[in-house]
């Protein structure tokens, strides 16, 4: 279909969820400036952005291979109403996290924390092995994408963060994160992780 780097957003979609991954690269080369922009215009925040951009990106993916995409508009315009959705949503909470309070109460039986019903020890048991069942399949990753997922999600790193550590470029480490949750979510069906029990 010719040189990929001149198709349009909307073959490269098409091209995306038809499985040629260099075409969802080249949409996000193509707007990975003008979206992380968007994103701090809003949160003001370089490690904020950062996160919600990557938030941004996965939700794209998803959306695009679950086929709930659909051309009703340009596919910039929808990718920065997703962007401005996923910072307006962080601002939202962000804000409400500041402004929670008991008042005057003495309990607040909606917020404790100690009032969840998560330390039966039926709870527990299936927390466990779900937790043991994931890092199995983690262990079964490339090298390169365990690392990655472990400084993403157990170390709670952000990207700028792993990507200093690693001397890769941001862009690197989405598209490792990408591959390896594309990977997990591939073999969590596979041994059926969502149901253990």
């Amino acid at each position: 279909m010719g040189n990929v780097n001149q198709m349009t957003d909307e073959q490269l979609v098409s091209q995306y969820v038809e499985g040629n991954d260099v075409a969802f690269n080249i949409l996000l080369s193509r707007y990975e400036s003008k979206v992380f922009t968007y994103i701090m215009h809003y949160v003001k925040s370089q490690e904020v952005a950062e996160d919600l951009f990557q938030d941004t990106f996965m939700r794209v993916i998803s959306t695009l291979r679950s086929g709930r995409y659909t051309e009703q508009q340009k596919f910039g315009a929808w990718l920065l109403r997703v962007a401005h959705n996923q910072s307006i949503d962080y601002l939202r909470q962000a804000k409400t996290g500041q402004t929670i309070t008991d008042d005057d109460t003495d309990a607040n039986l909606f917020n404790d924390i100690r009032l969840a019903d998560n330390d039966n020890i039926e709870h527990q048991l299936i927390e466990q092995q779900t937790m043991n069942s994931i890092e199995n399949i983690i262990r079964m990753l490339p090298a390169n994408q365990q690392q990655i997922i472990k400084m993403r999600y157990y170390d709670d790193l952000s990207f700028r963060e792993i990507a200093d550590s690693l001397g890769i470029s941001i862009n690197t480490a989405l598209g490792r994160v990408r591959y390896a949750l594309i990977n997990l979510r591939k073999m969590a069906s596979m041994y059926d992780i969502s149901r253990a029990s």
